[in-house]
């Protein structure tokens, strides 16, 4: 499909936009990386927050009233009664204009079926339904928006038009998403994916993470940006690219993979990595996961072709004493004996200053992470 840019292109016809808007409306962190995506083009098709329509559509059957796939729905949230339909905001980030939008829809959306249907829940204990009950405000807003200027940002993130620019032409494209700082596990496992059966030769690696709110006791997104940097600098692997993502995790689980796919097909991937329990989240109670270990691979997998999209599934890794990383059934089968240190644990030793293992972390990334706590 047509990647969209709502970016306006002149200062006559962004100062024309600026001042036609009735209102000035601060983003918050959430709705700043949904304008930036919809701007730039990482929610092709999409052309502004949705209207009712869309919005129930999206819910009900992962699809925007046009037919095309939308995993989650992209909304604007308020509790301002004074905004009405007609009306033109001017969005700002730090009272600096980002984009302008026209309200064309007003509407009181129903939340309990909304977390049901994305979350598969309604409890508060998933990090995505406590987002959508105590963050978002009673009413929702559709309109279409008109970019005057990208969000400053710690880390810079490239349009979907700039990143296929740099990525080769004519090659395969494997997206690795992630949330969290690269270990060597995750390295191990996305350049074994360059290998995968379905991944033709000279193919590369778009390392993509998102670094925009996620869950609450995740590594704050500046912090990762600076891991992913100096491990680009220490690997300089020609395969590897590396760019940034200014979205805002849901942890959606496998509604949340067709989300990501969706995305790192607009910025120019032709595969995607796919995690196990990928999105997913623990009971802020009990600790027990909401979706199955391969919700999200099986899902993917069977949505990807209407996406024209071929998923790579993600190898279950382990260290072993013998032969450092292998899969864990090949562990298994030779007898090999595995090293095991949880992310508890490793939180744990990076507070108490203890020594991590190299086969577990990078040390230029350990050093990040004890710098900036």
């Amino acid at each position: 499909g047509k990647l969209v840019n709502l970016m306006l292109k002149d200062q006559a016809a962004i100062d024309a936009a600026l001042a036609a808007t009735d209102m000035t409306v601060e983003l918050t962190d959430r709705q700043l990386c949904d304008a930036e995506l919809i701007i730039n083009g990482g929610f092709s098709p999409v052309e502004g927050f949705l209207n009712e329509e869309d919005y129930d559509s999206v819910v009900e059957k992962m699809r925007l009233t046009s037919g095309d796939m939308l995993g989650l729905p992209v909304v604007f949230d308020t509790n301002d009664e004074s905004i009405k339909p007609g009306m033109k905001l001017k969005l700002t980030q730090n009272g600096n204009p980002i984009a302008v939008m026209e309200v064309e829809s007003k509407y009181i959306p129903d939340k309990v079926k909304e977390c049901k249907n994305l979350y598969g829940v309604t409890t508060l204990e998933h990090p995505g339904v406590l987002m959508v009950a105590t963050e978002r405000g009673k009413y929702y807003l559709g309109g279409k928006l008109q970019g005057v200027a990208f969000p400053e940002r710690d880390f810079p993130c490239k349009t979907p038009a700039e990143v296929r620019e740099t990525l080769p032409a004519g090659k395969d494209v494997v997206a690795f998403q992630c949330r969290n700082p690269v270990h060597r596990a995750h390295y191990e496992l996305f350049t074994r994916a360059l290998d995968a059966e379905n991944v033709a030769d000279g193919a590369v690696v778009l390392v993509h993470p998102t670094c925009g709110p996620t869950q609450a006791d995740d590594i704050p997104g500046p912090v990762r940006y600076k891991t992913y940097e100096v491990l680009k600098e220490e690997k300089h692997d020609p395969r590897i690219f590396w760019e940034y993502l200014p979205y805002s995790m849901h942890m959606a689980g496998p509604r949340e993979a067709i989300q990501h796919m969706i995305i790192r097909k607009n910025y120019g991937c032709t595969h995607f990595i796919i995690g196990r329990d990928m999105a997913g989240s623990k009971s802020s109670i009990t600790g027990e996961d909401f979706y199955g270990a391969y919700d999200a691979q099986d899902f993917a997998k069977e949505n990807a072709p209407e996406l024209g999209m071929n998923t790579v599934p993600s190898l279950n890794l382990v260290h072993t004493v013998e032969e450092e990383y292998v899969t864990a059934d090949y562990a298994k089968e030779k007898g090999l004996t595995i090293n095991k240190l949880s992310g508890t644990k490793f939180r744990q030793m990076l507070r108490a200053g203890e020594d991590i293992p190299e086969w577990f972390a990078f040390k230029s990334v350990v050093d990040v992470l004890r710098e900036s706590s």
